[in-house]
């Protein structure tokens, strides 16, 4: 019986430098005598994956608009995502998926769950997400308090659930963005069960401390959030990365649980078939 899972790691950076690939990767060798990997450049290349030799999808964030592409890349992934859904629908062993921020906004726009549109200003830093509904008790939370710290870093979110496509999908919001008192912006959708197997969140679950210091290195951009955010949430930002149940406790609990609840179904359905 081959055992090997197979990880497509789909790459939405566009070739922009960044250091989520490198987070992902890292937490992927945490399982590397259970899986195997394979990175597609979606945007620049346009590398599609063939559904049938992959177990595990993670699907990368990315810069730009999510509800634009160039009309070849967008629409193969789009057709990726279709035979993947398709596929669970069909076979007893499922494929897993998960979203992460720009992949999340255009899978929430495919399948037609919400409203995308740009932010006022740029979400980025160290924030408080809140589990809600059975995101309470999704095995893919399990570690975390309520609310978890994340990394956050976009221009654009997920807002205005629609209901009714929710239910037909049999999909559940499973976290929001964190509760903002102070002014009347509706709350982000920061997480969604699509199904079982997929699952998508809206902010950036692989990041470690070394990937926001790396940004901080920019003078300019250190400035920026300077200016944004007030030098003493900066400095409570800066605080959060060392503190351990932070973001390095959100860094080693989300894909890890991920990719533990994948290789497990995966096994157990490949001993049934083998038997």
């Amino acid at each position: 019986m081959n055992t090997q899972i197979k990880i497509a790691v789909l790459d939405m950076y566009n070739g922009e430098p960044n250091q989520g690939m490198r987070c992902i990767i890292d937490i992927i060798n945490r399982f590397n005598q259970m899986v195997s990997f394979q990175i597609f450049d979606i945007r620049t290349k346009n590398e599609i994956p063939d559904v049938h030799k992959f177990d595990i999808y993670i699907s990368t964030g990315g810069p730009g608009n999510p509800l634009e592409g160039d009309g070849k890349w967008d629409v193969n992934y789009y057709n990726l995502i279709d035979s993947i859904w398709n596929w669970n629908q069909e076979n007893e062993m499922k494929k897993h998926v998960l979203f992460i921020c720009h992949s999340f906004q255009m899978a929430c726009k495919h399948f037609g769950l919400a409203e995308i549109n740009k932010r006022k200003d740029t979400s980025f830093g160290v924030m408080t997400t809140h589990k809600v509904n059975d995101g309470l008790i999704d095995p893919l939370f399990e570690g975390l308090n309520n609310p978890f710290y994340s990394i956050d870093s976009r221009d654009y979110q997920v807002v205005q659930p629609h209901v009714k496509r929710f239910k037909k999908l049999g999909a559940e919001i499973i976290a929001l963005e964190k509760i903002r008192d102070h002014v009347q912006y509706e709350r982000a959708i920061m997480g969604i069960r699509f199904s079982n197997e997929i699952v998508g969140l809206q902010f950036h679950p692989e990041a470690d401390p070394i990937s926001f210091l790396a940004h901080m290195r920019n003078r300019a951009f250190r400035e920026k959030i300077i200016a944004m955010k007030g030098r003493v949430k900066f400095l409570k930002m800066l605080e959060y990365l060392v503190e351990e149940d932070k973001i390095y406790l959100t860094n080693e609990t989300i894909i890890p649980n991920f990719l533990r609840i994948a290789i497990n179904d995966l096994l157990k359905h490949k001993k049934i078939l083998s038997n």
